[in-house]
């Protein structure tokens, strides 16, 4: 199975705003206030499910797919975000990598 990344689920979230675009907010800054709020919203729902279910929620057969759908909420929503504010893969690439290294050198041993 090949990896699953940013430039793929861009897309995927361009082809649901398109589907969408007479019901859903534009895509717009704006709108990435809202889609943050919603993403949040989703994060919440992850938290509820670890902390009704503790560390079997990754491992129960029958938690782990509601654990992983609602992780793929937030992942839908945090694409949104990138959407709304024109953030490409390239630059997030760029500031992850960046913020990795100020993380590595930030408490040596």
């Amino acid at each position: 199975m090949s990896n699953f990344g940013i430039d793929e689920m861009l897309e995927m979230q361009r082809e649901l705003q398109e589907q969408y675009k007479d019901i859903w907010e534009s895509i717009s800054p704006e709108t990435g206030k809202n889609k943050l709020l919603w993403m949040i919203g989703e994060i919440g729902e992850v938290i509820d499910i670890i902390k009704k279910n503790g560390d079997k929620a990754a491992d129960d057969p029958e938690t782990r797919p509601h654990l992983t759908e609602e992780l793929a909420d937030v992942l839908m929503y945090y694409n949104d975000v990138l959407l709304c504010f024109g953030i490409t893969s390239d630059e997030l690439k760029r500031a992850y990598t960046e913020k990795f290294h100020r993380n590595m050198s930030r408490w040596k041993k």
